[in-house]
């Protein structure tokens, strides 16, 4: 585990499933004090308050809908009273909510994918941005996809413009908040198999079909990601920001 994130305090969003779970234990086994964010996952959020607390960490669970600014910035909020500072935000949250093709778009479809993958973590950025920049180093790590460099799936078209738009959001907000002593990275995870996200939205026969053509002839975990996700994060004294770190098995490089 990186030790360099023993005693950092760590905001984590949708930090109770999936992906976001495996970050969240990574961040735990490393030492990290943090506040689990969720959204429907409370007992999940629970079991790694227990799980934190029973290594000598701080942590805390904080229900919030962050595609309400309020929310999200109370969100903020209770995480400082909580923890005293922040050092690190993961910005982990969103969905693809379902899949559909542009003939089948509406405006309302469209901005509640928008609201859930981009907006809400433009809401928790701007909130974290000023106590991160108490320190003289923090760091900000956003989950981007596959889906953001190639355009997904059939039917994924608002999540891939979403997930693009996280790409560049990214590179925006290292240059603007780098003087302020944050770094900002991203991770582009492929095919994680065993998430809620696939278990939904991702068919047997299409799975197969993507690691046929993947180099290392498997799907990725979520621990793949968490790893990658942890590295980023103790960044935070380092030279590496404005990048997003491709996690897809060698399927698709740029």
């Amino acid at each position: 585990m990186n030790s360099k994130l023993a005693g950092k305090n760590v905001l984590i969003t949708a930090g109770a499933q999936g992906i976001g779970e495996a970050i969240t234990r990574q961040l735990i086994d490393s030492g990290a004090n943090i506040a689990i964010h969720y959204f429907s996952s409370a007992d999940t959020a629970n079991e790694l308050v227990a799980y934190a607390s029973s290594k000598g960490q701080h942590a805390v669970a904080i229900s919030a809908d962050l595609t309400n600014e309020s929310d999200a910035g109370a969100l903020v909020t209770k995480t400082v009273d909580a923890l005293g500072s922040l050092d690190i935000l993961i910005n982990n949250a969103g969905s693809l909510v379902a899949r559909r093709s542009l003939s089948d778009m509406d405006a309302a479809f469209w901005h509640k994918v928008m609201d859930i993958n981009l907006t809400s973590m433009m809401f928790v950025t701007q909130a974290a941005s000023p106590y991160l920049a108490k320190n003289e180093n923090s760091s900000i790590v956003n989950l981007a996809s596959l889906a953001g460099r190639k355009g997904g799936h059939a039917g994924s078209l608002a999540y891939s413009v979403s997930k693009g738009a996280i790409l560049t959001f990214t590179r925006a907000l290292s240059a603007e908040l780098g003087a302020q002593g944050t770094r900002v990275n991203a991770v582009a995870p492929g095919l994680i198999l065993g998430t809620s996200f696939h278990n939904t939205h991702t068919t047997d026969e299409s799975a197969n079909q993507t690691i046929a053509n993947i180099p290392i002839q498997r799907a990725g975990n979520a621990d793949d990601v968490a790893r990658a996700v942890v590295y980023l994060a103790s960044e935070y004294d380092g030279f590496i920001s404005g990048a997003t770190l491709d996690i897809n098995g060698g399927i698709y490089n740029m």
